[in-house]
């Protein structure tokens, strides 16, 4: 059922030191050739890092004016408010909300994991190595009802996630150590957490040679990177950051050494595992020879059922933990309602007249408004994207994607539904 409210409100004129970009409808999953191309060469002219602040794209944020203390005292006013049930256990709602910055636009999926045939998964592409629309995604499921997008991701080049991700089907797929382990999950117990989630990786009988990433986007210097057939196809010296000396790659199948060599190509099928050693990795590498027994084990700390990271903690147990409160950005994140159970799904538009977007503050603040106790901030930026299915049964992009269409993103978080078998009735006596 829906439910729509309208108010009549005044808006407060905010000064934003950027350009409102022209945005449309979402459009199709797939964009054409030159929006693709415009996407990957802004990110590499920005000279986008791997731990990007905000966004994968490392996009630059509209910059919030500064407020009088009694702005800051003024409570937000909601305007047309609507919601409707999506399957039972998973409700979305969306409202506008003006503040003395301006309007945003927000958009909730409040998840009852434990609501009969509700469940919620790790979303993602065949390959680690891969991007795809968040519906592109969400139509190889028929049970997927629901879904945004996850980790923040090597965009323009590999196209792999930064941290950590499993799905409740699988192994784990790709991870890392540390740097970059806040994430989502939900534990050996099945019950939800946010926290850290570090990867425990080693080589069975080579305590030398330390692994510090499984199917990342490129090796650390001075390390040895795991890549598995999960990853994909070779990315070449992309995996090495462009390093060609002092590298040793190690084939490995069926537990044995195939081969071993100095150089990286590109394109190449993973079969079994490839080792991938620099610098002092490469050292380590070196008493591995054609025929050597190998057993790679890697797995995430506590043994969850299931992992997507992002690239902080907005809020732990209650207590907000960002404090950047200046730079405004199109944002997703993931919450928990200790007292409800439900898992809160949020995005907020940007980058538009419409909606200006949110501080990290402001985010983690509406988090607490709607009950959550933990919360974690995703991907923001033009891969914010929230679908869900309508009152047709199909899947729609429910925001306004900030590039105009659906950004090809590394995964995402996918609600799914299987309707509950239908009792059959009992004998009457």
């Amino acid at each position: 059922m829906r439910t729509r409210v309208t108010l009549t409100v005044g808006l407060t004129a905010c000064a934003l030191i950027a350009a409102s970009p022209a945005l449309g409808d979402p459009g199709p999953d797939r964009p054409t050739t030159a929006e693709r191309h415009y996407a990957v060469q802004r990110d590499h002219s920005q000279g986008r890092s791997l731990h990007p602040r905000h966004t994968s794209g490392n996009e630059p944020g509209w910059i919030a004016p500064d407020l009088s203390p009694a702005q800051r005292r003024a409570p937000a006013r909601k305007t047309e408010a609507t919601s409707y049930t999506v399957v039972p256990g998973v409700m979305y709602s969306t409202w506008t909300q003006v503040d003395a910055r301006g309007p945003i636009v927000a958009h909730l999926l409040a998840v009852d994991p434990k609501a009969a045939g509700v469940g919620i998964d790790y979303l993602a592409p065949k390959h680690v190595a891969e991007t795809s629309p968040v519906g592109t995604m969400l139509a190889k499921d028929t049970r997927a009802v629901a879904g945004v997008n996850g980790d923040f991701f090597d965009i323009g080049r590999t196209g792999a996630p930064l941290g950590v991700g499993k799905a409740k089907a699988k192994k784990l797929l790709h991870g890392r150590v540390e740097g970059w382990n806040s994430a989502f999950y939900f534990d050996k117990a099945g019950a939800p957490q946010i926290g850290e989630l570090p990867m425990i990786a080693r080589v069975r009988n080579r305590p030398r040679i330390e692994v510090t990433g499984l199917n990342q986007p490129y090796v650390a210097p001075n390390s040895v990177g795991v890549y598995t057939k999960a990853w994909g196809k070779t990315d070449g010296y992309t995996m090495t950051q462009g390093q060609r000396k002092r590298i040793r790659v190690v084939w490995v199948r069926k537990n044995r050494v195939v081969k071993v060599r100095k150089v990286l190509k590109n394109d190449r099928k993973i079969p079994g595992t490839i080792l991938i050693g620099r610098g002092d990795g490469a050292r380590q590498l070196k008493k591995l020879k054609k025929g050597s027994k190998v057993v790679v084990k890697a797995r995430l700390k506590g043994h969850p059922k299931m992992a997507i990271s992002g690239d902080r903690p907005l809020i732990d147990d209650g207590v907000i933990k960002v404090v950047d409160n200046r730079v405004m950005h199109p944002r997703t994140a993931v919450g928990i309602d200790r007292d409800s159970g439900q898992i809160l799904l949020l995005v907020i538009d940007g980058r538009s007249s419409a909606s200006r977007g949110y501080t990290m503050v402001e985010l983690a603040n509406l988090m607490i408004d709607l009950g959550a106790d933990e919360a974690l901030n995703l991907d923001g930026g033009g891969s914010s994207t929230m679908i869900a299915r309508d009152a047709t049964g199909a899947n729609q992009v429910l925001n306004k994607p900030s590039d105009g269409f659906q950004r090809w993103v590394a995964n995402g978080l996918q609600v799914t539904y299987k309707a509950p078998a239908a009792r059959k009735p009992g004998r009457r006596r």
